[in-house]
């Protein structure tokens, strides 16, 4: 059993970043090896310093942590655990629970950060095995009828994509909109459209401005998508030319 661990803190507030530290230095088992602002960095520093322990603020300035753990699957190759630092509110808390990593919720008191520590330091005195990353992140792929964290203006939140009929671009706003049959949620500001069609294959943009589950598609009538129930008062869903073939082709596959 180490008698010392190692840490790398990624995360881009200052004042985060400054409490963590003041929090490791207590427990004379942690020792930070580096600090990373962006994922970019962070990358670099995991698989230079190859650190025991990582926290992970969950919306980093370049993409969210779990696309960044998504990312390096099949990288870590050593029991590197994961802890998600995060200010968001407590209904991502389930969703990052069902991951296998531990949290922290920002700010955090000091009695929570001994617990999620001490559960740390026990978990590795069981000699944690070398691809417990791998199992972990396993948790994290998409799986039929799960839950998906979707980044909205206020932070995230857990859906089932296939409650969501189709999205939509408001111009003036600048924002993406997911439309459920009770809801409509507003996506954080910078969603592209390449961040909606890699959650699932059932998403099929039919022109700049919408993306629909195809799923829900029962014709096309005049370039007019014709959705199922609950979905059937959508009547502004057109396809433009640059997009009919793709949508054609798609529509037959399923």
């Amino acid at each position: 059993m180490k008698k010392i661990y190692t840490a790398i803190i990624m995360d881009d507030e200052p004042t985060s970043i400054s409490n963590l530290h003041a929090s490791l230095e207590k427990t004379n088992r942690i020792e930070i090896v580096d600090i990373a602002s962006n994922v970019q960095k962070g990358k670099g520093a995991i698989l230079a310093d190859r650190p025991d322990l990582l926290f992970l603020d969950v919306e980093m300035p370049d993409k969210t942590g779990i696309e960044f753990l998504r990312e390096m699957r099949g990288t870590i190759k050593w029991p590197m655990q994961v802890i998600f630092y995060t200010a968001y509110e407590k209904y991502l808390l389930d969703a990052l629970r069902e991951s296998a990593f531990d949290y922290l919720l920002k700010p955090y008191t000091e009695n929570e950060f001994s617990l999620v520590i001490n559960r740390f330091l026990d978990y590795m005195k069981k000699e944690a095995k070398p691809n417990a990353f791998e199992e972990a992140i396993k948790r994290l792929q998409p799986k039929q009828s799960s839950y998906y964290l979707i980044s909205t203006i206020n932070g995230f939140q857990s859906v089932q994509l296939e409650d969501i009929g189709y999205f939509e671009y408001d111009q003036e706003k600048k924002y993406w909109f997911a439309i459920f049959a009770d809801q409509t949620i507003q996506l954080r500001q910078g969603t592209t459209v390449e961040n909606i069609l890699k959650f699932s294959s059932v998403f099929t943009q039919i022109n700049p401005q919408q993306i629909i589950n195809i799923s829900y598609l029962l014709a096309i009538e005049n370039k007019r998508c014709i959705l199922s129930h609950p979905f059937e008062r959508a009547d502004r869903l057109i396809i433009s030319r640059f997009y009919f073939k793709s949508v054609q082709e798609h529509f037959f596959l399923i």
